[in-house]
């Protein structure tokens, strides 16, 4: 299936020339912007339960790639890190 968007192929070196522009245009806190937009408009057409099945989806993909034992390993790291954060510092009355 050919690409019928127009402009440079995603991930191409045009595409990624591109996109500096436009950071350089707008600055970074364009993509922010644009990227909450999108998201409230996708929320608004599909609604919050489309977020659970798309969750839902790559988590079994992910499982299915990875195995199930993945999210073990995973789930340590996570727990080792929280474990060995610094203690907060106190509070400056």
């Amino acid at each position: 299936m050919a690409n019928q968007k127009r402009g440079p192929e995603p991930g191409s070196q045009m595409a990624k020339r591109g996109g500096q522009a436009v950071r350089e245009k707008y600055g970074p806190e364009f993509y922010s912007r644009i990227g909450k937009k999108g998201g409230e408009t996708v929320k608004e057409l599909r609604g919050p339960q489309f977020y659970a099945e798309i969750g839902k989806k790559g988590g079994e993909s992910t499982k299915r790639q990875q195995g199930s034992e993945f999210y073990s390993r995973i789930g340590k790291k996570g727990g080792e890190r929280g474990r060995t954060l610094p203690p907060p510092e106190p509070e400056q009355v």
